[in-house]
């Protein structure tokens, strides 16, 4: 199901920038109930999940990382009841309460009430009194859950050092046979088998355990096994094996981007990325489809319905500076009939942008209105400069293709065939193991003598499947960046892991440069693949493209390489007039004032855009130090809209650069008053204050 619904990209910023840390606030300064949340998830919370708590700054937003807190935790998401919720809070009540006794500190707190809380209550505890003649000791049996690092089967040992105090947890290696035995200093600390043996008369089943805190375990001389620190350090981690700590750095990075309605609901999704040049016009973009592993979907029984409605927000960024961002809504409809397909195949988002040369943060968030759900993806991606050399961009796997008119852009759409994929990367018999690459930089010799190697190998390690594919470049149309599109049935392939190599050959059967992709075929006949949602971007609109880059360059002070842009984009479209008047204010910025006046001079007859061109062309005749005929072009742009600041401050610095210090002070004033943040404002109020003196 595809959407041909064609749309124009603004290359304006259409989302508010991410909110910076905050400082993180001190334990002791949050209200009790907050205290007792991070009390009682100490054992459970990850490192990062208590620092992004701290740096909340409002009860609004505790509320809302509480509830996703224990979501994630969550073995049933689906009903009212939260049982992991419910049995921590309970261990966490019992070992409180009931290993507070003989204690200084709280139960939670012993070593007892710790174990207590993160194993829950033991399959057996065996009790040693201290008229064993030993110090009075517990020995707690525990089941393992391999997953999470841990034994079959294994004990704890508590006991009262030196037959006083709260029980510790007893270390074989640190604390030593010795420690538990009243009369342990009758024998040489080192001599284990001796301790041993005395453990061994007095309490048989204490024996072997004070070794190993794997039963029946007698380490090799009877040395203490230093394996117990490895198991206590697992039991320790295992809460925090099955978390992602991501989503709270999310949270706190999101927090102005997400409604809080949205951030209990985050969903784990499948991602697929390629950044490819395009032949046709010539620039990378980056192509990604994103498919959440669960959707919530709504019925509109007026139309008899089904339906949910995604936002994609997409933003690069070098650490705080995001250098380019967008948003795009994607509603989806469907019959009755398309439910369960949909719900068993569930829907990928795809789209793409062109993307300049440098190393990005990529964050990718999308949301779903209906159950108030977002999934993110990020990565750093590097985009480098052009070596101008031959090499492969790619390969770039899916399980069919698609043709498509050349003049239109669609994500993973190289010429006029678009390559069907699925973000899991898995492939059944029934499908096609489709793939396409790209080679850059073609000099006509390669064209005509030139050719591609491909070779797949089985990774098992009998009788593993290879297939080789050999395709001479004078076979496709000749271009400086050539599309390769080829596909294998799947059927060839017997079930298993394979790895593809591209390689380009030239001259003397050497290869000049090689490229690899991995992917799995499943022993599964049929595979479900997700449901595409897209849009597709007519060419004629392609000027859009090059004003992306523009805004990129100029974010990364590339001055140059932006107004080369800008020059592109405007001379596919100069009728396109939000790009003329972005592209006049860049050449102000860069004090190419002449050009800009130029620039804004096709605009002076456009009524809707007369602001404009008056706020231009008087600041660039005040960068020109025309200071009279700013101030006249200025006053116009001011009577049609009189609470711009950056009009206001032109006007105010022309004024004082005339000797207008009254009126100059009279329009910074008011521009103050617009917006009270502008030191560099307040300095020339002062600067001109002093001048008069």
């Amino acid at each position: 199901m595809k959407s041909r619904v064609v749309i124009s990209i603004t290359f304006f910023l259409l989302l508010t920038s991410f909110l910076f840390p905050q400082k993180k606030m001190r334990v002791k300064d949050l209200h009790e109930k907050y205290r007792d949340f991070l009390k009682l998830t100490t054992y459970i919370m990850h490192n990062k999940e208590k620092d992004a708590f701290l740096e909340l700054v409002n009860d609004r937003e505790r509320e809302v990382f509480i509830e996703m807190f224990w979501r994630m935790r969550d073995p049933t998401s689906g009903t009212a009841e939260n049982e992991y919720k419910d049995e921590h809070i309970k261990r966490f009540m019992y070992a409180d309460k009931r290993f507070r006794r003989g204690s200084p500190r709280e139960g939670w707190m012993t070593d007892q009430g710790r174990f207590y809380i993160i194993l829950g209550p033991p399959v057996s505890i065996d009790r040693y009194p201290s008229s064993f003649g030993l110090y009075p000791c517990e020995v707690w049996s525990y089941y393992g859950d391999r997953e999470k690092g841990l034994p079959p089967h294994f004990v704890l040992v508590f006991f009262q050092r030196s037959g006083a105090g709260e029980y510790k947890l007893y270390d074989p290696v640190s604390d030593g046979p010795a420690s538990l035995l009243i009369k342990g200093r009758d024998y040489a600390i080192e001599d284990y088998r001796a301790l041993y043996e005395r453990i061994l008369e007095l309490a048989p089943a204490l024996a072997t355990v004070s070794l190993s805190s794997i039963p029946g375990e007698i380490p090799y001389g009877y040395r203490p096994s230093p394996l117990n620190t490895i198991l206590i350090a697992n039991i320790v981690e295992s809460p925090k094996k099955d978390i992602n700590p991501s989503y709270a750095t999310h949270f706190l990075s999101l927090r102005g981007v997400v409604s809080t309605e949205h951030m209990t609901n985050i969903v784990e999704s499948e991602t697929i990325t390629a950044l490819i040049p395009d032949p046709i016009v010539g620039i990378n973009f980056f192509h990604f489809s994103l498919m959440p592993k669960t959707i919530s979907i709504d019925y509109y029984e007026q139309n008899d319905q089904y339906f949910c409605n995604f936002t994609l927000n997409v933003s690069l960024s070098i650490e705080d500076d995001i250098i380019f961002q967008y948003t795009k809504e994607f509603p989806l409809y469907f019959a009755p009939g398309d439910l369960e397909r949909i719900r068993a195949n569930g829907i990928s988002i795809e789209d793409s942008f062109p993307v300049v040369e440098g190393k990005y943060k990529l964050t990718i968030l999308l949301q779903n209105s209906i159950g108030k759900e977002f999934s993110i993806f990020e990565r750093e991606i590097s985009v480098l400069e052009d070596s101008g050399s031959p090499q492969i961009v790619g390969p770039f796997l899916g399980y069919g293709f698609q043709d498509y008119q050349s003049n239109m852009h669609i994500p993973f759409k190289i010429a006029s065939k678009k390559l069907i994929v699925d973000p899991k990367n898995i492939f059944s018999s029934s499908d096609d193991v489709s793939f396409m690459f790209n080679i850059v930089n073609v000099p006509q010799s390669l064209w005509n003598e030139g050719q591609i190697r491909v070779l797949i190998n089985g990774l098992k390690k009998k009788d593993p499947v290879q297939k080789s594919l050999t395709l001479r470049l004078k076979d496709y149309p000749y271009n400086e960046i050539m599309n390769i599109p080829q596909s294998i049935p799947a059927k060839e392939f017997s079930p298993d892991y394979y790895e593809m190599r591209v390689l380009l050959i030239w001259k003397n059967e050497e290869a000049i440069d090689e490229k690899k992709k991995e992917f799995i075929i499943s022993p599964e006949e049929i595979i479900s693949h997700p449901i595409t949602r897209t849009k597709i971007f007519p060419l004629s609109d392609n000027f859009l493209f090059f004003y992306m880059r523009a805004h990129q360059y100029k974010k990364l002070k590339d001055f140059e390489r932006a107004e080369a842009a800008y020059e592109k984009a405007y001379g596919l479209k100069p009728d396109y007039k939000k790009g003329l008047i972005e592209y006049a204010n860049f050449l102000y910025r860069v004090k190419k004032f002449d050009k800009s006046i130029d620039l804004v001079e096709s605009i002076k007859d456009d009524d809707k855009l007369r602001f404009d061109y008056y706020l231009i062309k008087g600041r660039a005749l005040m960068g020109m130090e025309k200071f009279e005929e700013a101030i006249d072009n200025l006053i116009k742009g001011n009577k049609i809209y009189n609470s711009d600041t950056g009009l206001l401050n032109s006007l105010g610095f022309c004024y004082y650069r005339t000797g207008q210090k009254e009126r100059a002070l009279e329009v910074l004033r008011a521009s103050i008053n617009l917006n009270s943040t502008q030191e560099d404002v307040k300095r020339l109020i002062e600067e001109i204050k002093k001048s008069d003196n």
